[in-house]
């Protein structure tokens, strides 16, 4: 049976320059841009993958819509490690590092549009 390899959710933006530059520097991402003027961005760290496409009037972040609703959630190796980096480099902390009743280790950010991003480790 074919295998899914890989996954790359897209976050809609108002600045797709901005928002990648975000991830950058606060979330050790590297990103490519498209187009010119810019208005679509891969963007990676090791093995996750984010997209952001820019548009003029987004969707509301989903936890807008439904109260504690992520828009996007990361497994992660060290989750520990990650939320040092993260507010050393100034990431706008959503909620802060704890362990969940379900053994997942966790944390979430809000990016430049409030979209919840959480991470999460295995315990």
């Amino acid at each position: 049976m074919a295998k899914v390899t890989a996954v790359a959710p897209v976050l809609l933006v108002k600045d797709v320059v901005a928002s990648a530059n975000y991830f950058r520097d606060c979330c050790g991402f590297e990103f490519e841009l498209h187009n010119e003027p810019p208005d679509f961005a891969i963007c990676w760290r090791d093995h996750g993958r984010l997209m952001l496409a820019q548009c003029d009037n987004p969707t509301p972040p989903h936890w807008k819509v439904v109260d504690k609703t992520w828009n996007v959630y990361f497994w992660v190796d060290d989750a520990d490690a990650i939320y040092a980096d993260f507010i050393a480099n100034g990431a706008k902390i959503d909620y802060k590092l704890h362990n969940k009743p379900n053994g997942v280790r966790e944390f979430g950010i809000q990016d430049l549009d409030e979209h919840d991003i959480a991470f999460g480790q295995v315990l």
